[in-house]
């Protein structure tokens, strides 16, 4: 099956909306059904980054599926990012489902939050920070998002019945994020792992442990999947996951021997060599994932600076390119 942008038929009434390249804000989404078009009820897993793309996703949806916005019944939010949850608003007489702690999280990084950052950033002000920021993100308008969180949250495990089937949702954060969820989907053999999973793209670990991280690939491995749907990237195997559970480990073997020696995170970040892993999109993200292992060694239990670390990772991408 190609990477193509829309819709994938991926077998027994599941359905992935996919969008390349997998980078900054270009996630993935899926649709669950009886099976049968025009039968039954229907699960969205995650919106997309705003209202445009999400709007146009649900009428892709609705012209080869029977399902759109007024007859899809739950949603499920993979997590915070709002790349996953800023369409949720367009469907607003759905449940909206996710783990406390990305309800949590939902909270505290508005899209009003977003679209100032980019403004700022488009402007000249935040520095390099602010440049980084406007650049990757300049595709998306935050501005027409309308919040609207989680109306039912869980804990651990929960099994919805979606036109008659199982959908299994399972916690595996913090991770990714604070509350990073798999849906299973054990009768059709697939699942969709929001963004514990990064195919062809640099993972980004904005909570950790890494421990949970890896776990929670070793899960996926353990299940009996033949398809599945990443966070961002095209569509994967078992060899996928493992890829990505290598990389965490490499990752937190060189960051913490750096760590041992004395090195601050930002220069272990410029330090550590990428190898095999230089190839992967948005390679700079090595600046947060060296900042959370070296904050889950020394204990420190502070919330990310954000800011900050898009400057860090703004320095990485702009010296690669050599603008700075």
């Amino acid at each position: 099956m190609g990477y193509d942008r829309g819709l994938h038929e991926i077998g027994d009434g599941l359905f992935a909306w996919l969008q390349p390249d997998g980078g900054w804000g270009w996630s993935n989404a899926g649709l669950i059904t009886a099976g049968t078009p025009g039968d039954g009820g229907a699960a969205l897993v995650d919106t997309l980054f705003d209202t445009a793309l999400t709007a146009e996703m649900l009428a892709g949806m609705e012209r080869a599926t029977g399902f759109g916005a007024q007859r899809i019944g739950k949603v499920v939010n993979t997590h915070a990012n709002g790349d996953h949850t800023h369409g949720n608003h367009l469907l607003p007489q759905a449940e909206i489902i996710a783990s406390e702690a990305s309800a949590r999280e939902m909270e505290a990084f508005s899209p009003a939050l977003l679209a100032q950052m980019k403004a700022a950033g488009a402007g000249g002000h935040m520095g390099v920070a602010g440049t980084y920021f406007a650049e990757i993100f300049a595709p998306f308008d935050f501005a027409g998002v309308i919040e609207r969180p989680p109306t039912r949250t869980f804990c651990g495990h929960e099994t919805l019945d979606v036109a008659g089937r199982a959908v299994e949702l399972i916690e595996v954060g913090p991770a990714h994020t604070a509350g990073d969820v798999l849906v299973h989907v054990p009768g059709a053999h697939a699942v969709f792992t929001g963004d514990i999973l990064f195919i062809e793209g640099t993972p980004i670990m904005w909570a950790g442990p890494v421990s949970n991280w890896i776990a929670a690939c070793d899960r996926i491995i353990a299940m009996d999947v033949d398809v599945i749907v990443p966070g961002h990237g095209p569509l994967t195997d078992k060899s996928g996951v493992r890829e990505v559970a290598d990389y965490l480990g490499y990752i937190h073997r060189e960051a913490r021997a750096r760590y041992d020696a004395g090195l601050t995170a930002a220069d272990a970040a410029r330090d550590i060599g990428l190898g095999r892993y230089a190839s992967w999109k948005d390679a700079e993200r090595i600046a947060v994932n060296v900042d959370t292992l070296y904050r889950e060694y020394s204990g420190d239990q502070t919330p990310p600076d954000v800011v900050r670390l898009f400057g860090l990772m703004g320095q990485l991408y702009y010296d690669r390119r050599g603008h700075g």
